[in-house]
């Protein structure tokens, strides 16, 4: 258990862990221990490529915004081209070991981050156990409610806002209190990896976004949001949601149930 009080704070780990896909046991446990987990060679240069030029082809609907930071709500609605990114070998397999099989999304968001555009500071998505400091207990653990998958379509340099994580900092129990940068001696670590990799973490992880310290360089994302059955798909704009009906012809079996076609239980 790491004390909640300010140390020098150094790096975990020298250079982040990365997994291959068909290692889902030591997945889910690094996502036990460490809150995330880094797969490389999840995508490949063609569908990189197209998912970009898709991203630059894309206008806001409701609640997206573009400036600085472009961000697309539920991209997988408007071109069966994003349904693939929802059941990714690798990824949908630690998503559904982590959540249960019968998970499904909340949501998928696409970004593009250009020169200039300043990163959310330190945070977590979501708590689902609050703890008294300094922290939850080294033999419990809290089940995971939420994960998101970042699919980076860009290299991941220092200078180019990449998503910064804090190893083990889902075991504080707490957010991060506004004046805090580190967890007990544990620092924001950058995740610095090609395009293609895929970050997967926890919604109570401590991490944060970076700047876009690049001249001309764009950060593209896309980001899949995972939950549990009984978490609430987050499909804005909420009162005028409608399916695609191209996307569900399009869709298998399991990506149907990601989609919110479960069978029925208890609650429906």
């Amino acid at each position: 258990m790491i004390n909640r009080k300010s140390a020098v704070p150094k790096l975990f780990y020298e250079r982040l862990p990365t997994y291959d896909r068909e290692e889902v046991d030591r997945m889910l446990e690094a996502m036990h221990v460490d809150g995330f987990v880094l797969i490389p060679g999840v995508l490949q240069t063609t569908e990189i490529k197209i998912a970009r030029d898709k991203i630059d082809r894309l206008a806001p609907i409701g609640w997206d915004f573009e400036g600085l930071t472009d961000h697309y709500k539920n991209v997988f609605n408007r071109d069966p081209f994003w349904l693939s990114f929802l059941d990714r070998e690798g990824v949908i397999d630690v998503a559904e070991r982590a959540l249960g099989s019968n998970c499904h999304i909340i949501g998928e968001t696409a970004w593009r981050s250009h020169p200039g555009h300043r990163g959310v500071g330190l945070h977590l998505d979501y708590l689902p156990m609050e703890w008294p400091a300094p922290g939850v207990p080294s033999e419990i653990r809290v089940p995971m409610f939420l994960c998101t998958a970042h699919f980076y379509l860009s290299p991941q340099t220092e200078e180019l806002c990449p998503t910064q994580v804090i190893p083990g900092s889902h075991t504080a129990g707490s957010k991060p209190a506004r004046t805090e940068k580190q967890w007990g001696d544990r620092m924001l670590q950058p995740v610095l990896c090609n395009a293609g990799d895929v970050l997967l973490f926890r919604s109570d992880l401590w991490h944060s976004g970076s700047d876009n310290r690049t001249a001309n360089q764009v950060r593209y994302l896309l980001q899949v949001h995972y939950g549990r059955r009984e978490m609430s798909q987050h499909f804005a704009p909420y009162f005028e949601w409608q399916f695609n009906p191209e996307v569900l012809a399009a869709c298998n079996p399991r990506q149907r149930r990601l989609l919110g076609d479960h069978a029925q239980g208890a609650y429906d």
